[in-house]
């Protein structure tokens, strides 16, 4: 078969991304957050208090790019921010009540529609694709350090 890694990899990553992105922000329509939104209410959901920093890390969002996110939760009062004890500069993340609420309706949610998307694929194929996934991660990753 004569095809090129970027078609192979690139372009159809990146589509299938899209695509993701598109039939979740439209099953999250009703609960008003997109999936960026998503990504880091999820994630406060599995934590205490957190500084901007970590959640950036954890969510794998940029400092730029989560402020807005955070921005647009604090105003829809699914998470706060509090002064953080330790460092007057900063700010600790938690997620309010309303944001706990709607992160438990949206877990069991979420999965059922991921059962639909993967419907037709045994579960040793799922695997691979996992395992296939976190080795690009990584190895993007990698070369991510070395052009710092």
């Amino acid at each position: 078969m004569d095809y090129s890694m970027d078609k192979a990899i690139g372009s159809a990553s990146v589509r299938l991304s899209k695509r993701l992105t598109r039939i979740i922000n439209l099953y999250l329509k009703p609960y008003q957050i997109t999936t960026e939104q998503w990504s880091v209410l999820r994630t406060l959901s599995e934590s205490d208090e957190i500084s901007q920093k970590e959640l950036s890390l954890r969510s794998d969002k940029d400092q730029a790019t989560l402020t807005k996110i955070l921005d647009l939760l604090v105003k829809q009062e699914n998470v706060e921010r509090i002064a953080n004890p330790l460092d007057r500069r900063s700010f600790l993340v938690k997620i309010t009540p309303k944001g706990a609420r709607i992160a438990a309706e949206v877990t069991p949610y979420l999965e059922e529609i991921f059962t639909k998307i993967t419907h037709g694929i045994d579960e040793e194929r799922l695997e691979i694709f996992r395992n296939v996934s976190l080795i690009l991660e990584s190895n993007i990753e990698k070369l991510l350090e070395e052009n710092k």
